[in-house]
């Protein structure tokens, strides 16, 4: 089992930047790969950007279109926190944002953190 845990979402204005994380816990050896997703009510949980874990193919990333050249995604192996930090921000990136931690057979996913884009 792995255990993920969100934080750093919140209010922001249009053009500003956040930074939130997603600390993993429990049998993380066997996990692939990690991703960060967003969600809006009425919509489908979307892949924002995707990393792999140092030594299966040493952190190859990958983003939407939608963020790309905005966002950078990165981990911290020593801490096993993952991060997402988010420049230029606008309101079409208002969403729960959720990570998630992938295996060959499992998937896990945290609680998601609100980030709002307004001003």
């Amino acid at each position: 089992q792995v255990q993920l845990v969100e934080s750093g979402g919140g209010l922001v204005q249009p053009g500003g930047s956040l930074r939130p994380s997603c600390v993993a816990s429990g049998n993380i050896f066997n996990i692939n790969a990690w991703g960060w997703y967003r969600q809006v009510p009425g919509k489908e949980r979307e892949l924002v950007a995707h990393i792999t874990s140092v030594g299966s193919s040493g952190g190859n990333t990958y983003y939407a279109n939608s963020v790309k050249g905005r966002f950078t995604i990165s981990r911290d192996n020593v801490k096993n926190t993952m991060y997402l930090r988010m420049n230029s921000l606008n309101p079409e990136d208002t969403a729960v944002y959720y990570c998630r931690a992938m295996g060959r057979t499992e998937s896990y996913w945290g609680q998601g953190t609100q980030v709002t884009v307004s001003s």
